[in-house]
């Protein structure tokens, strides 16, 4: 982008942006060359429904960021149309004057952020301070907004992005993370007030924060990118453009509704998706990748996919994002899984248990070391490995009816990491009864004997098995939905891969793709 315009800022250090630290994994500062990325996107998608117009030498044409961080959107786009403004309005100081007062705003996810935004693209933390390249503004704020918001508290809860009221009800010096643009149910209305007239963008783009930390505790906080999105979407502009975790395609607590209105909508043009974030934002690791997507609101089609993993991009032409509930990402993998699917076979799922599934959380106490009166075997983890403590059977009131009954215990998480090939699954254990367990694992039963039990648990160690499994999990979670896909067997044999290849006509290079995606798993020997 060096070359594009004479707008530059004279005698300062390299782009400071590009080696900005990060707030957190999920306030993550987007890199100019990303930025660049998603908005050479862009303008290859108006050109294309504008005759080969170029985005850039438009006047008209409005930009919102409205979880601004660093900045690095408004900056890359008011360069981009000073540049392709200038045949249109060759005095530069009057170009940027327009570019940074009619097409450019932004809202500040934080005081401080709005600071940094404003330096970026003004030059000057305030709009109408002496070094700001902005000379029309008389608000220092020029058009990069921040107010401190408040949550809307319903039932110790806001009724907006479900934040907690016991961790942000918080005084003034602490930031409380009620997010402008996603607390308010007027959004339209909110804009007009905020940037003093009527507001009609053409192009919402940015990075918003991914989970409301402390929303749930841990690895179970609540999610919020979506409601950026959505927010994004209410507004109507011509195209909407936002980096979020990918792990909304197969997963994620209170996606379900987000996920179907992305995938069956319609207008999802393009998705970039890479399977390892770290090869987006260097140095960050979110699970599942990240992604960007490009939405139409005058499309109503199939999506360009373009996939990035191990530094290989794999483009697909009109992928049809609806097929299913949830988003395969990779071709290959989406031909096994119709070939599996074309059997026509009832999923495993009916042997599956929820969540919980003898409403024992993780954390319980109430169990003992030593076997007493009354008392059951209860698979748990304790300090960190696998034990087998006791716990009263009258404390157990969820599935009772399971306890008495052959079952195949299985890890309700495993983390994989991010290279291949992954074992995808914890092992499994066969538990003979009476047995419980805790939240730490899901059930598998009931089998009427131990030979049916071991023969699932084969089945469970199939490759075949973990990669049906793969295309749904997408976290380390593998919560009893990931299972869809796996066809029911027959339970009086071994299980093999060989035997369900043959079963399922698996070729030699889709076999050679699951076994260079999946690595073999042993038995557990409990």
């Amino acid at each position: 982008m060096s070359d594009l315009a004479p707008f530059t800022l004279k005698g300062r250090n390299p782009d400071v942006l590009s080696c900005i630290a990060n707030l957190s994994n999920d306030e993550v500062f987007t890199p100019p060359e990303f930025a660049n990325r998603m908005l050479d996107t862009l303008a290859e998608a108006w050109a294309a429904d504008n005759d080969g117009a170029d985005i850039w030498a438009d006047s008209s044409v409005t930009f919102l960021d409205p979880c601004t961080k660093s900045g690095v959107f408004l900056r890359e786009i008011a360069k981009r149309l000073i540049a392709g403004l200038e045949s249109e309005v060759p005095d530069l100081q009057e170009r940027v004057d327009h570019v940074l007062t009619k097409q450019v705003f932004g809202i500040g996810i934080t005081q401080l952020t709005a600071l940094l935004a404003r330096r970026s693209l003004y030059c000057s933390k305030n709009a109408t301070g002496e070094h700001s390249v902005a000379k029309s503004f008389d608000d220092d704020a020029g058009n990069v907004w921040f107010e401190r918001t408040k949550h809307k508290w319903e039932k110790e809860r806001c009724k907006f992005c479900g934040a907690p009221k016991s961790l942000f009800d918080r005084e003034l010096e602490f930031e409380n993370y009620a997010y402008a643009f996603i607390h308010s149910s007027k959004i339209d209305a909110h804009l007009d007030a905020l940037f003093g007239g009527k507001m009609q963008f053409d192009v919402v783009i940015g990075n918003p924060p991914y989970q409301m930390t402390g929303g749930a505790g841990g690895s179970s906080d609540s999610s919020i990118y979506h409601l950026f999105v959505e927010q994004a979407f209410n507004l109507q502009p011509r195209f909407v453009s936002m980096v979020i975790p990918s792990r909304w395609m197969a997963g994620g607590r209170g996606l379900a509704g987000f996920r179907e209105q992305m995938l069956s909508g319609g207008h999802v043009r393009g998705l970039t998706d890479y399977t390892d974030s770290a090869a987006a934002f260097p140095g960050v690791q979110i699970k599942g990748g990240i992604c960007f997507f490009l939405w139409d609101r005058d499309q109503a089609g199939p999506c360009n996919l373009t996939r990035i993993s191990d530094g290989i991009e794999t483009e697909q032409k009109s992928r049809d994002l609806g097929e299913f509930d949830v988003f395969v990402r990779e071709e290959r993998a989406l031909e096994i899984l119709k070939k599996v699917l074309k059997k026509e076979e009832d999923s495993i799922l009916s042997l599956v248990s929820g969540d919980t599934p003898y409403g024992i959380a993780t954390n319980f106490k109430n169990w003992n070391e030593k076997k007493k009166s009354g008392s059951i075997p209860l698979h748990l983890i304790n300090r960190g490995k696998r034990s087998i403590g006791f716990v009263r059977r009258d404390l157990i009131k969820k599935n009772a009816t399971s306890i008495d009954r052959w079952k195949v215990l299985v890890p309700e998480a495993y983390g994989a990491g991010e290279s291949f090939p992954h074992q995808i699954l914890g092992k499994e254990i066969v538990a003979s009864p009476p047995a419980v367990c805790t939240q730490s694992y899901l059930v598998v039963s009931p089998f009427k004997t131990k030979e049916e039990a071991e023969s699932f648990a084969s089945y469970y160690r199939t490759r075949l098995f973990r990669f049906l499994v793969s295309l749904r999990k997408i976290t380390q979670h593998a919560l009893r939905s990931t299972y869809s896909w796996v066809p029911l067997q027959a339970w009086d044999q071994v299980w093999t891969d060989e035997k369900l290849y043959q079963k399922y006509e698996i070729d030699q290079d889709e076999i050679a793709y699951i076994e260079s995606m999946i690595r073999p798993m042993e038995a557990s020997g409990e």
